[in-house]
């Protein structure tokens, strides 16, 4: 009697784990774990670039400092042009 009530219970507690990652893995593998992966993907190496832009700009004053260089000035803007559509909208005659 104990040995049937101990199988029942492992086939109860195997049962429910199997049903929980099934449906776990269903839910991964759909369109809404795929969005969720690819945006998590996507936040990260945003934040990675960011990182990676301010090391950049952090490292490089560092050496303009160390070698005594001035720090270029920030290159103007070039005047508007009278046509300013889009290339893929002008007209081409």
């Amino acid at each position: 009697m104990i040995r049937r009530a101990f199988w029942l219970a492992a086939g109860i507690t195997i049962g429910v784990v199997a049903v929980r990652k099934v449906s776990q893995a269903k839910s991964n593998l759909g369109p809404e774990g795929l969005n969720r992966a690819v945006g998590q993907i996507s936040d990260s190496l945003a934040d990675f670039t960011d990182a990676l832009r301010s090391a950049m700009s952090e490292r490089e004053n560092d050496l303009r400092a160390a070698l005594g260089v001035e720090v270029p000035a920030a290159p103007a803007a070039p005047a508007p042009e009278a046509d300013t559509a889009p290339a893929s909208r002008r007209s081409l005659r």
